[in-house]
């Protein structure tokens, strides 16, 4: 079979897949786990073959006329490169694992049977997004991952949290593929084709008439897609949806299909300097910002959710350096460590029957409850901290070099000062992401307090699946040399002065951290308990302690009546009582609460947009309803009364016809008269 037929393939199957689940989901359920898994797992393993049949040489590209349009044409066209390679073997893989971690994970759930179809379809659509050398039908994959998102983060729809956040994810993304579709057509026009080939033939010629202008309009669509500031604000409330969903979707595809897409075409936006710098600066703020919020989350899935922007913000800044080997470099490593840490999190929910890390630093023994969840995650956090030899030292350190050079002036394809932002914005980001990581594995598994519930042993579809993913977690990094092909044969290995900054920065970020977990424990050991009393002498004590314990306990109660909780737990243990151990606080600050809450961009946003939009959404209702409406009621109205006047005259008697007719006739002959006699006169 040749390598085109079985690229064809690789998106095709788990599209049939989704469609045989979705239709015989009710009928015959027993048939809804084999069509998740198989054409998912198939199409993994074709995409390794045609991974390896590609080889890192000459890009696979074939085209045939999808449908005649008049002016530029629409071909239905396969680009397979080894970025692209290398991107649908993560795509599958990590499908592949989140199908079988559902099988466990929603083993309970009536709506398993569309979930397991949405996620077929999703990984359809990825894969589409992935192979297509045409922008029109690589737009179809990228709207259908949007409508499946919705589906998917809103699967618990019965509560308000999910049916808010798949709407806020739906509208966000939505608001940057506007501009992004703008920007496809205009792109199509100046290059004549929407055909990747063409286009990057034509950027080399110089044939873009407005390349600034272009790159902006695709970059507004990619933040919205990647969760990039300032769209970002819709990732963290997806987490909504259930846990393996954030491990396909906000780790590994959906969110990386931005990166993916600058990837891709690169030399569109390198041709603009005003352009890269931009996106330097858009990476540069997000890094910083998420790393901040990161720190300060309660949910265990917030900080892994404030984690992937920064993450992607990474890729974002070496793209913005014009170098698109470290970009996705970072994108295949975070895409194994990241959904590693996603699954990890849902056996902790599992166990601890709460998402929140208060809680879980108020029991103890949780890592003896769950030893693999204890050790894949705590791989995959050091590969998250950049710690050498984990695959994201390797990654985040391609990124730091490609930023070295080109602020230093090594690479002309960036500006300096995209280099030099995306350079200082990464260190202190590196520093940031070894704090969170290390609070959250110091919170979630060195909790003291009540012993954690034990609810047995995990199933082996969840744990067997950490196992796999932190393969790749570990060795991936290893493999920048052997895959050099796949990444236009540049070598991606680290430079001793990038290696002191980023794993220095790591260092101190988690020593500071552990340092600061050890005084508030200390505190939070010798402060009473919460309850009556607690309430009682609060006022007594100081008012920031007494706030601490309050907002943790009411963190902690908020996270453990989740959806998902109640979904995947046999029983909900009580909220251990007490203040928590969390060194988030003294490490930010009065920035903590800002922090905690995003920096209020959702309620800037609100206030920005939200409130004029509904105000003058009501405007718009006054006026048609007081104004509009008035002159259609006022017409209304007068037909009738002139109805009714004219009705009045017909009485149906003959003799007042007749008399009307001659009273007329006479007003008439004297008017006549009258004007005549006029006209004599004058």
């Amino acid at each position: 079979m040749s390598t085109t037929t079985l690229a064809v393939l690789v998106p095709l199957l788990p599209f049939l897949g989704a469609v045989a689940g979705l239709l015989l989901g009710r009928t015959a359920p027993g048939f809804v786990r084999p069509l998740a898994i198989l054409p998912t797992l198939t199409a993994a393993v074709l995409a390794v073959t045609v991974a390896v049949r590609q080889g890192g040489g000459q890009p696979i590209s074939t085209a045939t006329e999808l449908t005649p349009t008049g002016s530029v044409p629409i071909d239905l066209s396969l680009y397979i490169d080894g970025f692209a390679a290398l991107v649908a073997v993560l795509v599958g893989v990590v499908a592949t694992c989140v199908q079988l971690y559902s099988t466990a994970y929603l083993r309970e759930d009536p709506r398993y049977p569309s979930y397991a179809g949405l996620v077929s379809l999703f990984t359809s659509a990825m894969l589409l997004v992935v192979y297509s050398g045409d922008l029109m039908v690589l737009l179809v994959g990228w709207e259908v991952m949007g409508i499946c998102s919705y589906f998917l983060v809103g699967h618990y729809w019965e509560t308000e949290a999910a049916r808010s956040a798949s709407l806020k994810a739906f509208l966000v993304t939505k608001l940057g593929d506007v501009p992004f579709l703008i920007g496809l057509f205009a792109l199509a026009t100046d290059a004549g084709s929407f055909r990747i080939t063409k286009i990057l033939g034509t950027v080399a010629a110089g044939g873009l008439d407005h390349p600034t202008l272009i790159a902006l309009l695709l970059l507004a669509g990619v933040a919205g897609k990647s969760a990039q500031f300032p769209l970002h604000t819709w990732l963290p409330d997806a987490m909504a949806g259930p846990t393996p969903v954030s491990a396909l979707i906000h780790a590994a595809t959906m969110v990386a299909a931005g990166v993916y897409f600058i990837a891709r075409l690169l030399p569109v936006f390198a041709a603009s300097a005003a352009a890269l710098v931009v996106m330097a600066v858009m990476a540069a703020v997000t890094m910083v910002g998420s790393g901040l919020a990161a720190l300060a989350q309660d949910d265990i899935k917030r900080v892994l959710a404030y984690s992937t922007i920064g993450q992607l913000a990474y890729m974002t800044g070496a793209l913005a350096v014009a170098d698109r080997s470290a970009a996705v470099f970072h994108l295949l490593s975070h895409g194994a460590f990241k959904a590693l840490l996603f699954l990890g999190a849902g056996v902790i929910i599992h166990a601890a029957g709460t998402n929140s890390l208060a809680a879980m630093s108020r029991m103890d023994g949780l890592a003896k409850r769950i030893p693999d969840a204890f050790w894949t995650m705590t791989i995959a956090l050091l590969a998250l901290a950049a710690i050498p030899p984990f695959a994201g030292f390797f990654s985040k350190e391609a990124v730091l070099v490609a930023a070295e050079q080109a602020a230093t002036g090594h690479s002309d394809a960036a500006p300096a000062a995209a280099g030099w932002l995306v350079l200082a914005a990464g260190v202190l980001t590196a520093l940031l992401t070894a704090a969170y990581a290390a609070r959250l594995w110091l919170m979630a598994f060195r909790g003291r307090g009540a012993a954690a519930p034990d609810h047995g042993k995990e199933p082996f579809a969840m744990t067997g699946v950490l196992w796999l993913l932190a393969v790749p977690s570990v060795a991936f990094g290893l493999a920048a040399d052997p895959l050099a092909d796949w990444f236009d044969g540049r070598a991606l290995t680290p430079t001793l002065a990038t290696s002191v900054l980023g794993t220095g920065a790591a260092v101190i970020g988690a020593m500071l951290t552990y340092a600061l977990w050890q005084r508030a424990t200390a505190k939070a050991a010798t402060a009473p308990a919460a309850g009556p009393a607690r309430a009682a002498t609060a006022a007594e004590e100081p008012a920031a302690v007494a706030a601490a314990v309050s907002a943790a306990t009411a963190a902690a109660e908020s996270a453990a009546e989740t959806p998902e909780v109640a979904e995947v737990t046999h029983e909900h243990p009580a909220v251990p009582a007490g203040p928590a151990a969390d060194p988030a606080r003294a490490l930010l600050g009065p920035l903590h609460r800002h922090a905690a809450a995003g920096f209020h961009l959702d309620a800037v946003y609100d206030r920005l947009f939200v409130r004029p939009v509904r105000a003058a959404a009501r405007l718009v209702g006054f006026l048609d309803r007081e104004v509009v409406d008035t002159y259609v009621r006022g017409a209304g109205t007068g037909t009738r009364l002139l109805g009714g006047l004219v009705r009045r005259a017909q009485t149906g008697n003959v003799q007042s016809y007749l008399s009307a007719l001659l009273a007329g006739a006479v007003v008439l002959a004297i008017a006549t008269a009258v004007l005549a006699n006029v006209n004599a006169g004058s």
